[in-house]
């Protein structure tokens, strides 16, 4: 049972004389300096604080936390305090959140992190707006990196298994209150793992209407040392867990395309993404075969071949080598991953005169230095189709003959079958800003061949106006057969001082330069340079005006 603290009660809350439009509900555990942040944050809001409330759920984190939140509750008579039992996880703070909320929609927001100024102004305007049940306000990771399709435009009525709702099943969400409680929609309580999928793909299968609002950042999630997801799991407790949202999924999905979809979100990121590589790898062998013991009875029950056809062609492999249970190739497989050696070399770079700065790279992928991927062509012979003994077209299929496992009998007929991957091999080139960090795509395309990758880059395009880089260094991803590689780009200077410095129409001069290692930055001038920047747009600007008429 919780205890009602003084501000806890409704008499003392002047918040209550209007209409609340929002709840941020906070489960609160003995917080760190961090929480100031957040209440930084809540004290920022755009939103009167005639219009929202702040929900702190203690966990029973006893004193001083209790004078903390006595404290910050005291000259904020929109902030109440929840004294609970410890529960030690924060569904059952949570839900008593929910229980006590008066506000029209509740915004789950965890004590390390913070929202934005006018994030819960924005969400509430969008939730009316869209009569919305779940709105999904976009999250920005602060130290950690987030999922970007979600977010990269607004959707006002999204949809499950077809809009990418799957990218983020966080709790930091707002969902209609009412919405919450006709539908008995609450957070598993006690320590339960993906306790927040529970809860957030019950209110997916629930709603009405989910929205996501893409173009205004809401809430700020940041990375913290020692978190429970930074953990390694333990496979007995936490695959049961998975096992639970699985049962979920199929008890509100009809079998078919859309189940495949789903079920393959949790496939790829919680099983096979920690059979992949140097993750595979570096597991000590008695946590590796207990991972092993639990996962390989749940993939033969919960995931067919519909789950696996959606998969990249490294998944696929893995999935079915997990599945005939060949542990020995798994490892091996993992070990041929992390001894892929990724190189890119520039062998040719020259400007034109039209201010497009081209590149021809070499980029190659070995493995004990021999080529990592070899793919043998054949042509399927032709099959005969139908009573009339019309015959099919014949058919190129390439497969990739350089897998080290021991035997492909037993496997899928076309499992090492990448002609869907190979179509989509792409090389991109980002430039890492010296005085920022920030990362920037800069060009890139899909190659004929890998010998010879051609990348063009238009510095006008590449940098705004009032863009001060002034450069950075230059790196290489690489996509090959459904495998991902990042590399620093390479040069010897002699390549490098044939392309010169940029002509005119390239706006402020830009050089590529060769550091002591052989790595390639990308040096621009700033501030000086802005006549030739105002040149290199007015071109482009008569150039588009040329090609419309």
């Amino acid at each position: 049972m919780r205890r009602l603290s003084q501000s806890d009660r409704p008499e003392n809350s002047s918040s209550t004389a209007g209409t609340i439009r929002v709840s941020v509900v906070v489960p609160v555990f003995r917080p760190g300096p961090s929480f100031d942040d957040l209440i930084a944050s809540l004290d920022r809001q755009t939103l009167g604080t005639s219009s929202f409330e702040v929900i702190l759920c203690d966990d029973g984190s006893g004193e001083p936390t209790g004078a903390r939140l006595a404290d910050i509750a005291r000259d904020r008579p929109h902030v109440r305090v929840l004294s609970l039992e410890h529960s030690g996880w924060p569904g059952m703070p949570r839900n008593h959140g929910v229980e006590a909320a008066r506000g029209t929609y509740v915004q789950f927001v965890d004590q390390d992190d913070y929202l934005f100024d006018r994030a819960l102004e924005k969400l509430c305007d969008y939730a009316d707006l869209h009569a919305s049940d779940v709105i999904v306000g976009k999250e920005v990771g602060i130290g950690r990196r987030l999922p970007s399709r979600i977010f990269s435009h607004d959707v006002p009525r999204a949809v499950l298994g077809s809009d990418p709702l799957l990218e983020m099943l966080t709790p930091h969400k707002m969902f209609r209150t009412s919405f919450l409680r006709a539908n008995g929609i609450r957070f598993p309580e006690g320590k339960v793992r993906l306790e927040d999928h529970l809860f957030v793909m019950q209110a997916y299968f629930a709603a009405s209407t989910i929205s996501i609002l893409a173009s205004e950042p809401c809430y700020a999630w940041v990375k913290e040392p020692g978190s429970a997801s930074s953990s390694r799991i333990d496979p007995e407790s936490y695959f049961p867990h998975l096992e639970t949202v699985l049962d979920l999924v199929e008890a509100n999905t009809e079998p078919g395309k859309l189940r495949d979809r789903l079920l393959r979100h949790w496939f790829r990121g919680k099983i096979l993404k920690r059979l992949s590589g140097r993750q595979m790898v570096r597991y000590p062998d008695d946590y590796r075969d207990r991972l092993l013991d639990v996962v390989t009875p749940l993939v033969q029950k919960k995931f067919g071949p519909g789950v696996d056809a959606g998969l990249g062609f490294p998944h696929r492999i893995r999935a079915a080598l997990l599945r005939a249970e060949r542990r020995d190739d798994l490892l091996a497989f993992a070990r041929f991953e992390t001894e892929i050696a990724c190189r890119a070399v520039v062998t040719e770079a020259r400007w034109s005169r039209g201010g497009g700065l081209h590149l021809t790279l070499r980029v190659t992928l070995t493995r004990d230095g021999h080529d990592a991927f070899v793919f043998e062509s054949t042509v399927e012979a032709p099959k005969t189709v139908g009573t009339e003994g019309a015959v099919a077209g014949s058919k190129k299929v390439t497969r990739l003959i350089s897998l080290p496992v021991s035997a492909i009998g037993g496997l899928p007929e076309n499992l090492l079958v990448a002609d869907r991957e190979l179509r989509n091999d792409r090389v991109d080139l980002f430039l890492t800003d010296g005085e920022t960090g920030a990362e920037l795509r800069i060009g890139g395309r899909h190659p004929r061949t890998l010998d010879a990758a051609r990348v063009s880059i238009d510095p006008v395009k590449v940098f705004g106006p009032n863009d001060e880089s002034r450069g950075g260094a230059l790196t290489v991803k690489v996509r090959r057969a459904g495998w991902t590689f990042e590399t620093p780009l390479e040069a010897t200077p002699a390549v490098l001082a044939r392309a010169g410095r940029s002509p005119l129409l390239a706006g402020r001069t830009c050089t590529l330069v060769a550091a002591d290692d052989g790595t390639v930055e990308l040096r621009r001038e700033w501030p000086g340079g802005r006549m030739k920047d105002l040149a290199g747009r007015a071109a482009r600007r008569l150039r588009a005006l040329a090609r419309r008429h």
